[in-house]
């Protein structure tokens, strides 16, 4: 009988570039078993948002992530906009829309790096990047940046589009498309490519409703559902395009998923400076919100991004929670890898686009390490716990280490 073990995969780990963090169980090649684990990466930001303003909330959830910053960022302002009851202009609506989707370019051409370099197909690492390029010195010379690109502002935007930048964004969407076409021709004819992804990370239509797959990771398992046509929000209603879907079930149908998404991509672009509306660039919101809350939701390049705000009558808000892509898409990872081979473990999860700064979260513990006034465990016993644990656990020495307090 094959004996089973135990291997640690992460936080650090060289075929990953997020600090993801999983128990794979293996029994001679297979997995047999997955524990994803969370909370290495948790930074704060909600709670922080609960002592700033809104206007300052606005740039502290724009550092959720540094590829989908514009989608935090607007989907938080939504919420704040629905609480506040004010009409944003149309064409802050468009050039909200622009940016969203140069954002889903550069983030599907990011993506097909990384997920090239895991299979060993660098020359196609080397061209995606090469081409994202095109779209980040868009983004840099619209914003000012190439990431957190600070264009958002409660009731509209704080930067325009001139007629000289209108022919560089479609100068910039010609070559992006003719490159483009490129990759879906290596996504559909190129057999090493085909072989290398196929049946790897498979995941069915059922069993990814049931755990609920958003983004490219839900439509390449022919899960037809997307936020922009679905509950459309900023000039979604406004453009004609189609919702990708593969019913491949594996990473290659998400890669399939990707290429052509960034095709609808160009379309919406070109579709938005035919038509961007000659409307101020934002209204007046006042500085205190009236005391309500509102659900925003966005289709981010990942996937479904979920913001809740909760706000009390004055100027910071009462709660901000967010759920991001990868929280949803995460724990379909243990049933793709059920029963596969652990040299597909890296692509498999590189093929959600995981971004675990977005995910990670922390847990309230409830015992009697706890402090006596509050239900919560105070920095000072959270440190003498860990060191506690590591050393009856682990055989560590802390003799060195003093206790806070002695």
């Amino acid at each position: 009988m094959t004996k089973q073990i135990v291997i640690p995969f992460g936080p650090q780990h060289p075929a990953l570039k997020e600090p993801a963090s999983f128990d794979v169980t293996l029994k001679g090649e297979r997995v047999a078993d997955i524990l994803v684990k969370v909370g290495y990466n948790h930074r704060g930001i909600e709670k922080g948002c609960e002592d700033k303003p809104y206007t300052q909330c606005v740039y502290l959830l724009e550092r959720v992530c540094g590829i989908c910053s514009h989608s935090h960022s607007t989907c938080f302002i939504q919420a704040v906009e629905e609480i506040a009851n004010v009409r944003v202009p149309e064409r802050a609506l468009y050039i909200r829309t622009l940016f969203g989707e140069l954002e889903r370019i550069h983030s599907h051409l990011l993506w097909l790096g990384v997920a090239a370099h895991e299979i060993g197909f660098d020359t196609l690492l080397m061209y995606s990047w090469r081409d994202r390029e095109v779209v980040m010195d868009l983004l840099a010379l619209l914003a000012g940046n190439r990431v957190n690109y600070g264009v958002n502002i409660i009731g509209g935007v704080k930067k325009d589009i001139t007629e000289e930048e209108k022919l560089q964004i479609l100068k910039a969407v010609d070559i992006l498309e003719e490159r483009t076409k490129y990759y879906v021709q290596v996504a559909t004819e190129e057999v090493s490519f085909i072989e290398r992804l196929s049946k790897v990370g498979h995941i069915s239509y059922e069993d990814a409703l049931r755990l609920g797959a958003v983004g490219p990771t839900g439509r390449a398992s022919g899960i037809k559902r997307d936020i922009r046509k679905d509950d459309p929000y900023a000039a979604y209603e406004d453009v004609d395009f189609k919702i990708i879907t593969d019913n491949h079930c594996d990473v290659y149908g998400r890669a399939v998923v990707r290429v052509s998404e960034l095709m609808q991509s160009y379309s919406i672009v070109r579709q938005l400076m035919q038509k961007l509306p000659q409307t101020p660039l934002a209204v007046n919101v006042p500085k205190n919100l009236p005391a309500g809350e509102a659900i925003s939701r966005y289709e981010a390049p990942r996937g479904e991004d979920i913001h809740y705000v909760k706000s009390n009558g004055t100027d910071k808000p009462d709660r901000v929670k967010l759920r991001a892509p990868t929280l949803a898409n995460v724990q379909c990872v243990a049933k793709m890898l059920e029963n596969g081979n652990f040299a597909d473990v890296p692509i498999v999860i590189a093929a959600i686009d995981p971004c675990f700064s977005c995910t990670d979260r922390m847990i309230v513990a409830t015992n009697d390490i706890l402090s006596e006034k509050e239900n919560r465990m105070t920095w000072k016993a959270l440190r003498e716990f860990s060191i506690d644990w590591y050393k009856k656990n682990k055989g560590v020495d802390f003799s060195k280490i003093k206790k806070l307090g002695k």
